[in-house]
């Protein structure tokens, strides 16, 4: 959860932010939520990671089936 998604990104691109993306090499951008409400948004991460894994790529796929990094859209 973050409240500069272009900010984090390059924090996980440059590995800079300690966490799963860093041990697991993560660089690309599949999917994002956007939350109005800062409660809303930490609720919805609490949630998700208690999906099993088949939820959370069925979630990515309805949002980017062809899992292309999505950074370019945001960073305009």
């Amino acid at each position: 959860m973050t409240s500069d998604l272009p900010q984090r990104i390059y924090q996980h691109r440059n590995r800079l932010a300690d966490g799963f993306s860093k041990r697991y090499e993560c660089r690309s951008l599949v999917w994002y939520a956007a939350f109005d409400d800062i409660q809303d948004a930490r609720a919805r991460e609490l949630q998700m990671k208690k999906w099993k894994r088949a939820w959370k790529l069925q979630a990515i796929e309805k949002m980017n089936p062809d899992w292309r990094d999505l950074f370019k859209d945001i960073a305009q």
